[in-house]
């Protein structure tokens, strides 16, 4: 069973948060993680609206969760259009905080300009594109990034494992991933492709990386990708790939994916912050409340906290915001 899978429809979140241990990645966690029933601040009300990344909507939920029982007057919510999709809406004045697995582009920023909006950038943790196969899959442990490329390219012809790779067997080759709303899928076909959106289109795409995963378990012959938490969820329905992009075979995991030696798919994740949302003191509550907590609750939400550096800039930012 998917233990992330309510985490992907919008939901309205409440929960009692709990303190959690340190987390890795060379920082210790913050010990004021948890906030407990007793000395809930009850002066805060209003709502919040979160949408956009299904990669980052595990740590918002989670975050909103552990806020919601601080502030048990406010409601948040959280979904998950994508991150296209997610800054569509924020654009245009739906949501209050945008999640994002890339930053955002020109395009989107002239919309956002067009009704006014003005917004600040926090990176809010670190994150791997893994890639996955079926657990039937025996003959593939590590794949380079030019195989990646004949797979996934927008010219490929490949349509057994075999024409990736010639000593693969003939086993049909199953495509799944994100996506065209999705951030993953931007930052993939830009590493592996050279240019975003660049990308067979004969694969199976779902903004409900779930799927994904339920689509590759289905099929012998069976590949997908998302971001490492979903992994993390998964591991023992899955096989994970290691990555060679020249410099020999590296694992996704909390170490390589910080110090960005699992290349070219080591990430930042993001949340897009509304200037005038941030006027109403809930919703600068929230980002304070995920900035002061940040390591533990990038820890339970299976995400890699941010390093030294960008949590010492992420500060500096939610500093920056009204109230």
């Amino acid at each position: 069973m998917l233990t992330r899978k309510f985490l992907l429809s919008i939901v309205a979140v409440a929960g009692i948060g709990a303190a959690l241990a340190a987390c890795g990645g060379g920082r210790s966690a913050d010990t004021s993680a948890a906030t407990t029933a007793s000395n809930a601040d009850t002066t805060l009300t209003g709502s919040i609206v979160i949408d956009g990344s299904s990669t980052v909507a595990p740590l918002a939920t989670l975050v909103a969760e552990k806020f919601q029982a601080q502030a048990p007057n406010v409601s948040v919510t959280v979904g998950t259009s994508g991150t296209g999709g997610g800054f569509a809406k924020f654009c245009n004045g739906e949501t209050d905080v945008s999640n994002a697995s890339r930053q955002i582009d020109a395009d989107e920023q002239a919309a956002c300009a067009a009704k006014g909006i003005t917004f600040v950038e926090l990176v809010v943790a670190n994150d791997g594109i893994v890639l996955v196969t079926n657990k039937a899959n025996t003959w593939v442990t590590c794949i380079t990034t030019d195989e990646l490329t004949t797979m996934w390219g927008p010219d490929s012809k490949a349509t057994t494992w075999q024409d990736v790779n010639s000593s693969w067997p003939t086993e049909s080759l199953k495509l799944f991933g994100p996506g065209t709303d999705s951030g993953t899928f931007d930052f993939f076909t830009k590493s592996i492709n050279g240019e975003e959106g660049a990308s067979r289109t004969d694969f199976s795409p779902s903004e409900d990386d779930n799927v994904t995963i339920q689509a590759v378990m289905g099929e012998n012959g069976g590949v997908g990708y998302f971001g490492l938490s979903y992994y993390e969820q998964n591991k023992d329905q899955l096989n994970l790939l290691e990555v060679d992009a020249g410099a020999g075979c590296v694992a996704p995991d909390a170490t390589t994916v910080q110090n960005a030696t699992y290349t070219p798919l080591s990430r930042q994740l993001y949340m897009y912050v509304s200037k005038q949302s941030s006027q109403r003191p809930e919703v600068k509550a929230l980002i304070d409340y995920y900035i002061a907590n940040e390591a533990t609750l990038t820890k339970e939400a299976l995400f890699v906290p941010l390093a030294d550096q960008q949590l010492a800039e992420a500060k500096t930012t939610a500093a920056g915001l009204a109230g």
